[in-house]
Parts: C-alpha cells; sequence; structure tokens
C-alpha cells in the first residue's frame, strides 16, 4: 500500500534509511525536526510504501511552488523488484500534479548504481547541459553515508 507519509512514519522510515547501503544522512536536514519541517511544507507529496505492516520505502518529495524535487527515494532491499518504487515515485508526481506543479527533479549520486539504473528504467532523463552547485548555510548539518 502506498500512502502520504506523516510525523507517524518518522521512526520506521530513519530506521529503512539507516538499513540501506551507501544512503547519505544527514544531521539537521533528516531529523525529526527537520522532516517534521519538511512534511508540514510539503504535507501531501512524500510517500511511503507499507507491507506487511511495515514502511518498505519512503520518498520525501515538495516543491517551492514553481519545480518538484524528489529526496531520499528508497526500498528496502528485501522488497525490491516489486514495483513499490515505481508506485511510489508516480504517487508522488500526481500529488505534484494535484498542486500545479509541471516539472519534478531528483539527484542521484553518481556511485549508486540501482538507483540510476531505476531512474533510466522509467524513463527519467539525465541531465548532462547543466552544474549542479550547493553552499552549506549550517556547518551543523553533515551527512553520514550508511556503512
Amino acid at each position: 500500500m502506498v500512502r502520504v507519509m506523516t510525523m507517524e512514519d518518522y521512526d520506521q522510515v530513519r530506521e529503512l534509511w539507516s538499513s540501506i547501503k551507501g544512503f547519505g544522512i544527514r544531521s539537521v536536514d533528516d531529523s525529526r525536526d527537520g522532516v517534521k519541517r519538511f512534511l508540514k511544507r510539503n504535507p501531501a507529496t512524500s510517500v511511503v510504501a507499507v507491507e506487511d505492516g511495515r514502511v518498505v520505502g519512503a520518498i520525501l518529495c515538495g516543491h517551492d511552488g514553481r519545480r518538484g524535487c524528489l529526496y531520499h527515494v528508497c526500498v528496502h532491499k528485501d522488497y525490491r523488484m516489486r514495483g513499490i518504487g515505481k508506485s511510489m515515485v508516480v504517487f508522488a508526481m500526481e500529488a505534484l500534479k494535484a498542486e500545479q506543479i509541471n516539472k519534478v527533479s531528483l539527484i542521484a549520486f553518481t556511485q549508486n548504481d540501482i538507483g540510476n539504473a531505476f531512474w533510466r528504467e522509467i524513463g527519467w532523463t539525465k541531465r548532462e547541459d547543466l552544474n549542479y552547485y550547493d553552499f552549506t548555510l549550517n556547518e551543523k548539518n553533515i551527512t553520514a553515508f550508511i556503512q
């Protein structure tokens, strides 16, 4: 079952993130308070997949009024190749369309072979015509990668 993510899902979502090798978790943005802020700003666009009474997939999805963005798209390794990821992406895109958002993007680490193959398989376009830049506003918001 795919449905809108709520704060009641946080503990299971965090556990899911922590189970995925190579996954990056940010100390501030991915904390309980950080996710709460995100869901408050984007109450209807983030999604979880639930099977056997547990969260097995999740996407943080939001927008700025112009463009949507998917963050932390993941499916538990034991539940992959069942269409869960695609169902969650479709759910998130439909939620963005309902909010009159016309374009959505995401960032995938170049070494994330599984994720990059997934995005190609479901028809997303890898951009070669731009550079991605960021700037850290909060030095305490560090990324830890799951080993």
